[in-house]
Order: C-alpha cells, then structure tokens, then sequence
C-alpha cells in the first residue's frame, strides 16, 4: 500500500491525519516542522506527502524548494489565499487543501495524486481549481448593500481603486475595512501583484521591524536565516497594514522612511532595498486623537491620508441588514452543504432592532447561530432567543 507523509506543526491535524489514512490501508509517518520534514523526505520513500504552508522555521512553500524527493505534495492551510494557491503551484505543489478538512475530499484527493496520470490534465485541473478557489474569494470580497452610507463607500473605491494613492481606511471592528482593503487591491492596476496583509496589532513591538522589513541572519537571536519583510514581498502589489495605529513610534519612523524613499533596509543590514508598492493602511483609532496624545506620528498620518475611506458601522446602514442576511445565509449553506433557510419579515425587522455592536461580523454570527439552532423559517421569536 501507499506510504505517506504528514507535515504539520499541529499535533490534532497530524493526527487525524494519521488515523484517517490509515484507516484507508495507508502506511503514514509524521513530521511536526518543515526540518523534520525534509529530513524524513529524503531518508524515505514516499507516493506522497502532505505538508501545512504556515510553519516555525521551514515552511511549506520553503519545503516545497528544498525537497529532493519527486513524490506529489499536497499543501494545507488555513486561510483561503490565491496568491499563496499559486505560488505553491508553481513551486511544485501537486494540490492545495483549506483547513477545515473535508476528509471525504482530501481522501479522494489522496487517490487521485497516487495515481495522477497525464501532466497536462493535472495542470487543467489546477487551473480550474485555482479559478474555483479565485472565485470563492472573490465572492467573500463583495460589499452588500444599497444604503447612502455603503453605496459612497463603493463610489469612493471605484474612483480611487486604479490610482496609486494611499488609502487611510478607517471604522469599528466588524465593518468590513479588509474588505474595503482587498477589492481596492482587486480592482487597481496591481491586481496580479500579491496583496499583502500585515495585522499590526498582532505582532509583538519587538518582531514588527523584523516583521516588515526584513532582517539578515544572525542579526538576532532566532534569525536563522535572511528574510524578506512584507515590504519586500509585496514589491509590485498592494501592502495592507491592518491596524497601524497600534505601531511603535519606533516603527512608525521607519515604516515613514520607507514611503518617502521608496526603499527599505532589513534589521542587521546597511544595505537598502527598492521597492514599488501600494500602501493601504487602515485603524479603529481616531488617529488625530492618537496624535494629540503623542501615540501617533503626525507626518505618517499626513503621508496616510491621501484618500480617507471612513467604513459605517452597522447601527448607521440598518437598511442593509435584509441583503446582508440573505447574502450571509446563501453562503453560509452552501460552505457547509445545508438546505437554505429563510428569515420571515418580522425576523428581519427584529435584526433591525439591535444596535450591533460587532458590526458585520457580529450580525454574520448571529446568522450562522440561527441557521444551526431554528427550524426551517426564522422567526422574531428565534432572534429573540437565540440572537
């Protein structure tokens, strides 16, 4: 029967894995990180290895350059990224797998690269796949809604979308600002360029140097190698600096250097690097506020600013709640393969009534929650319930 291996840094995911294939007759060894990984790879004989894409050390997309072994490789990961489907592509990679695991799915897929026959068929495949994957995001991207509020948020994105200014997005948690991000980076001249997000808020005060220009190896404990900063990987697409207003001065300084000189200089480098790249940067901080109070770097803020894009809350655009729930419900069913439910007009009207502090998230999980627990219409009293 077929060997496999399994590289992962997730004890469950391997595991399932493990418990999964071999439940099918397949002979399956582990690996918890890209090291272990490509040692095993080239010690064995393999029809098949799996391996995550997001790993301490060696990554997928790194493994998939290092490995001497022909076998196929099916890459997993957790978050539905086109540029990153492509990339694995063309490093090698015979397939791409989202997390959550379709165990059904992945275990026709396993069958399929065992026994993959004619090139060109699997690269059509790919293509299609891709499309399909291409789609799925582009679907997750859409700004429902035909309220005042929405419909000049569009406006200001179709007018703005094909220059090169910056864009200073701004809004509560929940509207939607990634989204305002991700069809202005669709919708520009850098589309077939990667879009590159960064959470600022995410990334320890100590790493976020590291994290968007760059450092050499050696230049600090951990630096094992050289590494590109999402400045650099960008270079031609768009850069989405996702809550700047939580960047270090520090920080701040450098990211400021770096749009007005168009270059960056990695962490234990005097080397600089060039770099073409559209900055998108968005914040639920009132910057101006952060300012006064010596948080925020005015000059940044000036260089920012360009077009301010301000997203509304929810609780502003209450008109749009009854696309929004039809939008979320279509897809929330389709994802999970569900007999579509319907909102009666009094539960719409009921949805209308809150004040949704978590915005478009919020109202997305209330939906989800409702469409598990009520029955095959929606009520008033099922939103009173479980809403």
């Amino acid at each position: 029967m077929a060997k496999i291996l399994v590289i992962d840094d997730e004890r469950s995911i391997r595991n399932t894995l493990k418990e999964v294939l071999e439940f099918e007759g397949y002979t399956v060894d582990l690996a918890e990180d890209g090291v272990s990984g490509l040692e095993k790879a080239s010690s064995g004989s393999y029809d098949l290895i799996y391996s995550d894409v997001k790993m301490p050390g060696i990554d997928g997309l790194e493994f998939l350059e290092k490995r001497t072994s022909s076998c196929p490789v099916i890459m997993i990961s957790g978050h539905a990224n086109i540029e990153t489907a492509v990339e694995a592509i063309k490093k090698g990679a015979w397939d791409f797998v989202e997390k959550p695991l379709d165990l059904n799915h992945l275990l026709q897929m396993t069958k399929n690269a065992i026994a993959h026959g004619d090139l060109s068929t699997q690269l059509q495949q790919k293509t299609d796949e891709l499309q399909q994957m291409k789609k799925r995001v582009t679907e997750r991207n859409q700004m429902i809604g035909e309220s005042e509020a929405i419909t000049r948020v569009r406006d200001i994105i179709n007018k703005v979308a094909g220059t090169e200014a910056r864009v200073l997005i701004t809004g509560e948690n929940g509207t939607g600002k990634e989204v305002v991000a991700r069809l202005l980076h669709e919708q520009s001249n850098r589309a077939s360029g990667p879009l590159v997000e960064v959470n600022c808020a995410a990334i320890p005060s100590e790493l976020i140097e590291s994290e968007l220009f760059g450092h050499m190896k050696g230049s600090f404990t951990g630096a094992v190698k050289d590494r590109a900063g999402k400045f650099e990987q960008a270079n031609g697409g768009t850069l989405f600096l996702d809550e700047i207003g939580d960047l270090s001065l520090a920080a701040q300084a450098k990211v400021l250097r770096a749009l007005q000189e168009n270059e960056v200089t990695r962490v234990g480098s005097d080397k600089t690097t060039k770099v073409n790249v559209r900055v998108l940067a968005a914040t639920n901080k009132d910057l101006p506020k952060e300012i006064e109070a010596g948080n925020f770097r005015e000059d940044l803020f000036h260089r920012l600013n360009v077009i301010p894009i301000r997203v509304p809350a929810l609780r502003e655009r209450l008109e749009d709640i009854p696309s929004l729930t039809e939008y979320f419900t279509k897809q929330i069913c389709s994802e999970q393969g569900w007999k579509e439910k319907r909102f009666s007009k009094k539960a719409i009207a009921e949805l209308q009534k809150h004040s949704w502090p978590g915005n478009i998230r919020e109202l997305r999980n209330v939906i989800e929650r409702l469409i598990i627990l009520a029955g095959d219409e929606i009520t008033d009293e099922d939103i009173k319930l479980f809403a």
